[in-house]
């Protein structure tokens, strides 16, 4: 199938990225091939060990690579200020790329729901401490990683952390939900920063099964095996509308990228976003929220 792919990524030379969650999922090839491309490339990783084996993978697919590994765990938000703390030099791109997946009801370090706090709240928070130095580069961007299950997804205002009922596929779809009214707002309120969001489609990775494991249900993590062999695609494949919103040139901010076949698998282009998530009183009402429960308050715009 014909379109854009990772060989059309232009060089990247003097650009330094952070990617969260780069040692598995669509992560690794994003941190790959972004570094194949020239960039300076940190993996923002939540597991050492898991963090430290896919800089090593790197290393040895590509030699010359500049590539670093930094801890960063999104469901803890003092790991969050830790990050941004430690940080030194210039960012000017950052893929908010880490998630979790319709695990059974957890919480995080903070108290959050695990899926809000993690794919949400804690890439809110990363990027307002990074802002200040973002936009200091000439040319920013922000990719948020989002899902199909956002046509799913709505913001449950008087139950956001799941308190009074969980489901653990629609606080999935709420947080995938929230990461593309945060992407849209982002856009709204920091015109000199390019803000995009990206779904990969249905991508073969580790995510589906990861939630039927932790809750020891063996059929559906045979289940969704299947289906990640009959119906998805690479990894490599699906991180393609994240490398093209991170890196092609007529990437509009506000905007979504996603699988051209059927929003599942093929070439990147512009995805259709899901009635509601880019109307600015939404995006308002969770850029407050969000702030509040973080403790992140943004530079004046």
């Amino acid at each position: 199938m014909g379109g854009w792919t990772a060989d059309d990524i232009p060089a990247l030379d003097g650009r330094r990225a952070v990617v969260t969650g780069a040692n598995s999922g669509i992560g690794f090839p994003t941190a790959l091939e972004l570094a194949r491309h020239g960039a300076s490339v940190v993996l923002a990783c939540r597991s050492a060990e898991r963090g430290a084996a896919a800089l090593d993978r790197i290393r040895k697919a590509l030699p010359d690579a500049d590539a670093a590994l930094a801890p960063l765990d999104l469901a803890d938000l003092a790991s969050v200020r830790a990050f941004a703390d430690a940080w030194t030099g210039p960012l000017d791109l950052l893929v908010n790329n880490a998630g979790v997946m319709a695990l059974p009801h957890r919480t995080t370090a903070d108290g959050f729901e695990m899926q809000f706090g993690t794919n949400h709240l804690g890439h809110f928070a990363l990027t307002g401490l990074l802002l200040p130095v973002l936009r200091a580069s000439a040319a920013p961007r922000v990719v948020t990683v989002t899902s199909g299950f956002a046509w799913a997804g709505r913001l449950r205002w008087d139950d956001l952390q799941g308190e009074r009922r969980y489901g653990k596929w629609t606080a999935y779809a709420q947080s995938k939900f929230a990461n593309l009214v945060f992407a849209k707002e982002l856009a709204r309120r920091y015109p000199d920063v390019l803000s995009a969001a990206a779904h990969p489609g249905y991508a073969s990775t580790n995510l589906q099964q990861a939630g039927p494991r932790m809750a020891g249900n063996a059929l559906m993590d045979r289940l969704a095996g299947i289906g990640n062999a009959v119906i998805g695609q690479s990894a490599a494949g699906g991180a393609l509308p994240t490398l093209y919103a991170a890196t092609a040139a007529d990437v509009r901010s506000g905007a979504c990228y996603g699988p051209r076949l059927l929003q599942l698998r093929g070439a990147p282009g512009r995805a259709p976003m899901p009635p509601g998530a880019d109307k600015p009183a939404t995006g308002r009402r969770l850029w407050d929220v969000s702030r509040d429960l973080t403790g992140v308050a943004y530079p004046a715009p």
